[in-house]
C-alpha cells in the first residue's frame, strides 16, 4: 500500500505548520487511519532548524491532547516537491515562495491548508509569532476545521476509505 504523503509548510516551522502536523496526525490516530499516511512539516525558511515548535505552540496544543514537543524544525528541501503527495501552504508568502521554488510538474502539489476549511471564509492561517495566547487558540482552532475538510476531501475522492473497526 504506498501511502498518502502529506507537508504542512509556514515560515519558520514553529507555530503553524508543526501544530498542522500535530493535529493531523492526532486526527489519523482517533480515526485508526495513521497506516495510510506520512505526514511532516517545514518551513520556508531556515530560521529555526533543529529546534522544537514555539512553547507557546506547544502548550496551547497540549491543551486538546495534541503533542508537538517530538517534532524539530527543518526547512523545505527540493525533494519535497518529488516526494510528497500534498503540500500545504499555510499563508499567501509561503505559497508564493514554494511555487517559485516548484519545478513546474509539481505545481499542482502545492495548494493552501485552508482551501479545506471554506466554511472559514478565510485563506490564510495567520502567524501567531508576534501577538498573544488568543492567536495560538484561533490557530488551532482553523486549523482543526481544515483538517477535517482535508481528511474529509481524501475520503470523498477515494484517496482513502474509513475502515470499520472490530
Amino acid at each position: 500500500m504506498e501511502k498518502i504523503k502529506v507537508l504542512f509548510v509556514c515560515m519558520g516551522n514553529i507555530c503553524r505548520s508543526p501544530t498542522a502536523e500535530g493535529v493531523f496526525a492526532k486526527l489519523l490516530k482517533e480515526r485508526a487511519l495513521e497506516e495510510y499516511f506520512d505526514i511532516d512539516s517545514a518551513g520556508t525558511h531556515a530560521y529555526h532548524v533543529g529546534e522544537q515548535p514555539d512553547l507557546r505552540s506547544q502548550q496551547a496544543a497540549l491543551e486538546r491532547n495534541v503533542k508537538l514537543s517530538h517534532l524539530r524544525a527543518r526547512k523545505v528541501i527540493m525533494g519535497d516537491f518529488e516526494d510528497f503527495d500534498y503540500i500545504l501552504a499555510m499563508d499567501d508568502d509561503n505559497y508564493a515562495t514554494l511555487m517559485s521554488a516548484c519545478p513546474q510538474q509539481y505545481q499542482s502539489k502545492v495548494s493552501y491548508f485552508l482551501d479545506h476549511a471554506p466554511q472559514l471564509n478565510i485563506k490564510e492561517v495567520p502567524d501567531p509569532y508576534y501577538g498573544g495566547q488568543y492567536g495560538f487558540e484561533r490557530v488551532l482552532n482553523m486549523i482543526e476545521v481544515a483538517s477535517e475538510g482535508f481528511l474529509s476531501m481524501l475520503q470523498e475522492t477515494g484517496r482513502i476509505h474509513q475502515r470499520n473497526k472490530h
